[in-house]
């Protein structure tokens, strides 16, 4: 890089490294098992997950039986491998979701590296603490959905960008494997943010305009030549019509139905959203962009992330689906500009963000426990009828495992308040130990509290338990995927689409307010239920009343 890095006065020796990366491993592996698969996306990601694992076949995503070709399946892949090898040890949802944390743990290396190459050796650690303490971050890499492997994959991409200046070769694999991983899991946006990159940085800066990193870009195209066609030959060549599904009526169709509609409300959701999914390291990239707007021709080192994050702003708002998730990879940029502002933040500032980080996350640990414990003791509180009513039906008890790891949890992260010594570092340490303080105290002792409201299994049992012991088949009118993959596993009920009404059996998915059929003739209501405390989904199943 031509920029010239300053030397950090605060160098990170081995023992803070050694904690740093506790931290990290803490925050990534809170919550990766002991919950079932929660609504929306956890469900039916699993759900196909739990189809490849039941029939075995590995090149066709399938949902409850059905081909479902909205994604490729490189994270499906995944957590099937996880879930078959830590069986019988977990449950297979708890083993699937493990990708999950593969994936994250991918990303935090690969931001980690990108910011030590861009910023110097340490700043390594900002970059991926600085995402670990993104408020974007905290529940999204933890859930069982296929945006983390996107993650992985760009932050893979950004460390070859990184690269590619002075190491051709090894760049060029490292972004050609990005895209590819990119491609496998969400499509062809990973494509897509590539070649508008990858063209935007020397037609602007002509500090990219060097043999290394054109050859590079030609290696990372070669690289990324298997990834983009063996699955979609594979495809074509067991169904074309699949194939056709996949490619065009999920993707480029969709897009180009999308772009003939003209631009939307929704395209500028993430300028919405952004300041809070990527607090604090947002303001901490904008200040190091202004303090260096007048030399930016100059600092290739903020250059490379500039431009990815306005290629993935503009291309991620401008997709039919837009959805808070679709966030992630943004975070990405902005973290290594957060981690670059470290060394021109000033103190006072650095000083605000510390205390204010503190408070906020003190505010929250005393809540969770005043909550928890008037939960279990039943002490009529408001904020305990509200939480009661919230999640009718659910009776605390009191773990002794959940409640020690939440109390160690809280000392520790008090030492480490206290403790951490003065440096421009300590705001995102203090932050990022705070935000996985709340994610322990969330993931044991409210874990139960949330997996009661979030959970298919109580309700599946309901109606496993209410069918008929014979019966031809079920039909389904508006029932979600998460809804049918949860059925799927929970209950082993496979429904189908029944436009004529030939099973003898139908579910229904509405909310309390609907109307049931009025045809009792033909008709006759057998079950009517719902998860606890959800408002917005009602189920009723109907059998065929005989003549």
């Amino acid at each position: 890089m031509y920029f010239i890095k300053p030397a950090d006065p605060h160098p990170i020796t081995p023992a803070k490294a050694a904690l740093l990366g506790l931290l990290c491993l803490i925050w990534l592996g809170t919550g990766l098992v002991g919950h079932d698969p929660w609504k929306p996306d956890e469900a039916y990601s699993f759900g196909l997950v739990y189809s490849m694992l039941q029939s075995g076949d590995w090149l066709v995503p399938a949902l409850a039986g059905e081909p479902y070709m909205d994604k490729p399946p490189l994270f499906y892949w995944t957590a099937a491998l996880f879930a078959r090898l830590f069986s019988p040890l977990l449950p297979p949802h708890d083993g699937a979701r493990l990708a999950s944390g593969f994936y994250t743990a991918l990303a935090l290396l690969f931001t980690g590296l990108a910011g030590r190459k861009l910023y110097g050796e340490n700043r390594g650690w900002a970059a991926a603490i600085i995402l670990v303490g993104c408020v974007g971050m905290l529940v999204r890499a933890h859930q069982m959905i296929t945006d983390l492997a996107l993650l992985a994959g760009c932050a893979m991409m950004l460390y070859g960008f990184a690269l590619s200046q002075e190491r051709a070769i090894r760049a060029g694999v490292l972004i050609g494997t990005g895209m590819g991983v990119g491609f496998m899991a969400k499509g062809f946006i990973a494509p897509v943010l590539f070649a508008l990159t990858a063209a935007l940085l020397p037609v602007m800066f002509r500090n990219w305009r060097v043999r290394n990193y054109f050859s590079s870009i030609g290696i990372a195209a070669f690289c990324a030549l298997p990834w983009l066609t063996v699955w979609p030959l594979l495809l074509y060549q067991r169904s074309p019509q699949l194939f056709a599904d996949w490619a065009w009526t999920h993707n480029i169709g969709n897009w180009i139905a999308y772009a003939k509609g003209g631009l939307s409300e929704d395209a500028f959701y993430y300028l919405k959203s952004l300041p809070w999914l990527a607090w604090p390291a947002l303001p901490l990239a904008i200040w190091v962009v202004w303090q260096s707007r007048r030399r930016l021709a100059q600092r290739d080192d903020l250059q490379l992330p500039l431009v990815s994050f306005a290629v993935m702003l503009v291309t991620l708002s401008l997709v039919p689906n837009i959805k808070e998730v679709f966030a992630l990879p943004m975070l990405l940029p902005v973290a290594l500009l957060a981690a670059a502002s470290l060394s021109t933040l000033k103190r006072g500032a650095a000083n605000a963000l510390d205390w204010f980080g503190l408070m906020t996350f003190a505010l929250a640990a005393i809540l969770m426990w005043w909550g928890w414990a008037g939960l279990l003791l039943d002490n009529h509180a408001k904020i305990t009828l509200w939480l009661k009513d919230y999640q009718p039906g659910f009776e605390p008890e009191f773990r002794t495992a959940p409640f020690v790891i939440a109390l160690i949890a809280t000392v520790l992260w008090l030492v480490l308040a206290w403790r951490v010594g003065r440096s421009m570092r300590r705001a995102v340490v203090n932050w990022a130990a705070g935000i996985t303080l709340v994610w322990i105290l969330a993931m044991t002792l409210w874990l139960p509290w949330l997996d009661s409201g979030k959970s298919y299994r109580s309700m599946v049992a309901s109606l496993k338990h209410a069918m008929p012991v014979q019966y031809q088949c079920i039909g389904r009118e508006y029932l979600g995927e998460g809804q049918r993959a949860m059925l799927h596993y929970f209950g082993n009920i496979i429904t189908r689409r029944d436009p004529g009404h030939r099973c003898d059996l139908r579910l229904i998915q509405g909310d309390k307010l609907s109307r049931p059929l009025l045809d009792e003739t033909r008709w006759e209501k057998i079950w009517e239920g719902s998860r606890k405390g959800d408002k917005g989904e009602h189920y009723r199943l109907y059998r065929r009343v005989e003549s």
